[in-house]
Protein backbone atom coordinates (compact mmCIF):
# COMPACT_ATOMS: atom_id res chain seq x y z
CA UNK A 1 0.00 0.00 0.00
CA UNK A 2 2.83 2.61 1.09
CA UNK A 3 5.47 1.36 -1.87
CA UNK A 4 3.43 0.40 -5.14
CA UNK A 5 5.25 -1.03 -7.97
CA UNK A 6 4.56 0.19 -11.26
CA UNK A 7 1.91 -0.17 -13.13
CA UNK A 8 -0.21 -0.22 -9.47
CA UNK A 9 -3.20 2.95 -9.40
CA UNK A 10 -2.08 5.45 -7.14
CA UNK A 11 -3.59 8.76 -5.77
CA UNK A 12 -3.95 10.64 -2.86
CA UNK A 13 -0.93 9.34 -0.97
CA UNK A 14 -0.56 13.22 0.50
CA UNK A 15 -3.88 13.75 1.42
CA UNK A 16 -5.60 10.59 2.32
CA UNK A 17 -3.14 7.28 2.99
CA UNK A 18 -1.15 9.50 5.22
CA UNK A 19 -4.38 10.11 7.22
CA UNK A 20 -4.46 6.42 7.49
CA UNK A 21 -0.95 5.81 7.89
CA UNK A 22 -0.97 8.06 10.83
CA UNK A 23 -4.10 6.69 12.66
CA UNK A 24 -3.09 3.05 12.10
CA UNK A 25 0.21 4.09 14.14
CA UNK A 26 -1.17 6.40 16.99
CA UNK A 27 -3.95 3.48 17.17
CA UNK A 28 -1.38 0.49 17.48
CA UNK A 29 0.43 2.45 20.27
CA UNK A 30 -2.42 3.01 22.41
CA UNK A 31 -1.83 7.02 22.21
CA UNK A 32 -5.37 7.87 20.04
CA UNK A 33 -8.51 7.18 18.83
CA UNK A 34 -8.87 7.40 15.45
CA UNK A 35 -9.50 10.61 13.70
CA UNK A 36 -11.86 12.19 10.77
CA UNK A 37 -8.75 9.84 8.91
CA UNK A 38 -9.57 12.22 5.78
CA UNK A 39 -8.94 15.42 4.12
CA UNK A 40 -12.72 15.84 2.00
CA UNK A 41 -10.98 17.14 -0.52
CA UNK A 42 -13.84 19.14 -2.03
CA UNK A 43 -12.90 20.64 -5.96
CA UNK A 44 -15.60 22.68 -8.04
CA UNK A 45 -15.00 24.11 -11.57
CA UNK A 46 -16.59 25.03 -15.25
CA UNK A 47 -15.32 25.35 -18.96
CA UNK A 48 -15.65 28.94 -17.94
CA UNK A 49 -12.77 28.48 -15.96
CA UNK A 50 -13.64 29.11 -12.61
CA UNK A 51 -12.11 26.79 -9.76
CA UNK A 52 -11.14 26.11 -6.33
CA UNK A 53 -9.89 23.34 -4.14
CA UNK A 54 -10.55 23.39 -0.64
CA UNK A 55 -9.76 20.02 2.29
CA UNK A 56 -12.38 20.27 5.24
CA UNK A 57 -12.01 19.92 8.86
CA UNK A 58 -13.50 17.01 10.35
CA UNK A 59 -12.88 15.25 14.49
CA UNK A 60 -9.83 14.52 15.99
CA UNK A 61 -9.46 11.58 18.32
CA UNK A 62 -9.38 11.16 22.28
CA UNK A 63 -6.34 9.99 24.53
CA UNK A 64 -5.94 8.59 27.48
CA UNK A 65 -6.31 11.74 29.08
CA UNK A 66 -8.09 14.26 27.02
CA UNK A 67 -11.33 14.23 24.39
CA UNK A 68 -10.68 15.05 21.10
CA UNK A 69 -10.90 18.20 19.23
CA UNK A 70 -13.68 19.54 16.85
CA UNK A 71 -13.69 21.33 13.89
CA UNK A 72 -10.02 21.01 12.91
CA UNK A 73 -7.40 19.47 10.39
CA UNK A 74 -5.26 16.63 11.86
CA UNK A 75 -2.44 14.70 11.63
CA UNK A 76 -0.96 16.50 8.62
CA UNK A 77 -2.51 19.41 6.80
CA UNK A 78 -1.21 23.26 6.63
CA UNK A 79 -4.14 24.48 4.94
CA UNK A 80 -7.28 26.29 6.00
CA UNK A 81 -10.84 27.08 4.85
CA UNK A 82 -11.10 30.50 2.63
CA UNK A 83 -13.53 33.18 4.64
CA UNK A 84 -16.98 32.52 3.39
CA UNK A 85 -17.05 36.31 2.37
CA UNK A 86 -13.99 35.85 -0.11
CA UNK A 87 -15.34 32.54 -1.25
CA UNK A 88 -19.07 34.18 -1.87
CA UNK A 89 -17.10 37.25 -3.10
CA UNK A 90 -14.85 35.71 -6.19
CA UNK A 91 -17.47 32.70 -6.59
CA UNK A 92 -21.04 32.20 -7.95
CA UNK A 93 -21.71 30.65 -4.58
CA UNK A 94 -23.62 30.96 -1.51
CA UNK A 95 -22.31 28.97 1.89
CA UNK A 96 -25.99 28.27 3.26
CA UNK A 97 -24.61 26.23 6.63
CA UNK A 98 -21.01 25.76 8.06
CA UNK A 99 -21.42 24.30 11.67
CA UNK A 100 -20.23 21.52 14.13
CA UNK A 101 -22.02 18.25 13.69
CA UNK A 102 -22.59 18.02 17.38
CA UNK A 103 -22.55 14.41 18.43
CA UNK A 104 -20.70 13.12 15.98
CA UNK A 105 -17.49 12.19 18.00
CA UNK A 106 -17.61 8.75 19.48
CA UNK A 107 -18.61 8.61 23.24
CA UNK A 108 -16.08 7.39 26.02
CA UNK A 109 -14.40 8.50 29.12
CA UNK A 110 -12.84 11.16 26.92
CA UNK A 111 -14.89 11.69 23.76
CA UNK A 112 -14.23 12.00 20.41
CA UNK A 113 -14.08 15.18 18.45
CA UNK A 114 -17.23 16.38 16.39
CA UNK A 115 -16.73 16.79 12.73
CA UNK A 116 -18.45 19.61 10.61
CA UNK A 117 -21.75 20.28 8.24
CA UNK A 118 -21.20 22.65 5.50
CA UNK A 119 -24.00 23.13 2.76
CA UNK A 120 -22.77 25.31 -0.75
CA UNK A 121 -25.16 26.63 -2.88
CA UNK A 122 -24.06 27.30 -6.28
CA UNK A 123 -25.53 30.11 -8.45
CA UNK A 124 -24.70 28.87 -12.31
CA UNK A 125 -23.42 25.19 -13.42
CA UNK A 126 -20.43 23.84 -11.95
CA UNK A 127 -18.67 20.07 -11.56
CA UNK A 128 -18.24 19.34 -8.13
CA UNK A 129 -16.07 16.74 -7.02
CA UNK A 130 -14.67 14.84 -3.54
CA UNK A 131 -12.08 12.51 -2.62
CA UNK A 132 -13.05 11.55 0.71
CA UNK A 133 -12.33 8.67 3.46
CA UNK A 134 -14.42 7.20 6.39
CA UNK A 135 -17.43 6.97 5.01
CA UNK A 136 -18.07 2.96 5.24
CA UNK A 137 -15.18 2.18 8.15
CA UNK A 138 -15.69 4.67 11.01
CA UNK A 139 -12.63 6.26 12.77
CA UNK A 140 -12.12 3.64 15.71
CA UNK A 141 -12.31 4.19 19.15
CA UNK A 142 -10.01 2.61 21.85
CA UNK A 143 -10.20 0.49 25.02
CA UNK A 144 -13.89 0.37 25.26
CA UNK A 145 -14.47 4.10 23.51
CA UNK A 146 -17.17 4.26 20.25
CA UNK A 147 -16.15 4.89 17.22
CA UNK A 148 -16.88 8.36 15.61
CA UNK A 149 -19.82 8.65 13.11
CA UNK A 150 -19.08 8.13 9.48
CA UNK A 151 -18.88 11.14 6.77
CA UNK A 152 -21.85 11.51 3.91
CA UNK A 153 -22.12 13.77 1.00
CA UNK A 154 -25.01 14.98 -0.97
CA UNK A 155 -26.69 16.60 -3.35
CA UNK A 156 -30.03 18.77 -3.05
CA UNK A 157 -31.19 19.38 -5.94
CA UNK A 158 -33.99 22.30 -6.53
CA UNK A 159 -37.27 21.19 -7.39
CA UNK A 160 -39.25 19.54 -5.20
CA UNK A 161 -40.34 19.80 -1.09
CA UNK A 162 -38.32 18.35 1.48
CA UNK A 163 -38.92 18.73 5.59
CA UNK A 164 -35.73 20.57 6.60
CA UNK A 165 -34.36 19.43 9.99
CA UNK A 166 -34.93 22.37 11.63
CA UNK A 167 -38.94 22.40 10.18
CA UNK A 168 -38.81 24.70 7.63
CA UNK A 169 -39.84 23.53 4.37
CA UNK A 170 -36.69 23.31 1.17
CA UNK A 171 -37.71 23.64 -2.24
CA UNK A 172 -34.83 20.67 -3.01
CA UNK A 173 -34.90 16.81 -3.62
CA UNK A 174 -31.79 14.69 -1.78
CA UNK A 175 -29.24 12.59 -3.87
CA UNK A 176 -26.28 10.84 -2.85
CA UNK A 177 -22.97 11.86 -3.60
CA UNK A 178 -20.42 9.44 -3.26
CA UNK A 179 -16.74 9.25 -1.65
CA UNK A 180 -14.88 9.50 -4.74
CA UNK A 181 -16.99 11.24 -7.44
CA UNK A 182 -18.18 13.89 -9.53
CA UNK A 183 -21.69 15.77 -10.54
CA UNK A 184 -22.90 18.35 -12.24
CA UNK A 185 -24.85 20.94 -10.43
CA UNK A 186 -27.41 23.72 -11.43
CA UNK A 187 -28.24 26.54 -10.05
CA UNK A 188 -29.86 26.89 -7.05
CA UNK A 189 -28.34 23.28 -6.59
CA UNK A 190 -26.46 22.60 -2.61
CA UNK A 191 -24.10 20.17 -2.45
CA UNK A 192 -23.48 19.14 1.22
CA UNK A 193 -21.21 17.65 3.56
CA UNK A 194 -20.72 15.89 6.63
CA UNK A 195 -17.30 15.39 7.78
CA UNK A 196 -16.80 12.32 10.53
CA UNK A 197 -15.80 12.52 14.15
CA UNK A 198 -13.19 11.26 15.85
CA UNK A 199 -13.27 8.37 17.62
CA UNK A 200 -13.72 8.41 21.57
CA UNK A 201 -11.10 6.97 24.53
CA UNK A 202 -12.07 4.50 27.62
CA UNK A 203 -15.77 3.54 28.38
CA UNK A 204 -18.12 5.43 29.28
CA UNK A 205 -18.69 6.55 32.96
Amino acid sequence: MVNPTYPAAVVAGNVEVSQCITDCLYGALGALAGAQGTMNNFTFGNEAGLNYYETICGGTGAGPTHPGTSAVHSHMTNTRLTDPEVLEFRFPLLVREFKIRKGSGGAGMFSGGDGIERRIEFLEEMTVSMLANRRQVAPFGLEGGESGALGHNWVERKGTARQMAHGETSSASLEGAGHRSSVVLQAGDLYCVQTPGGGGFGPKP
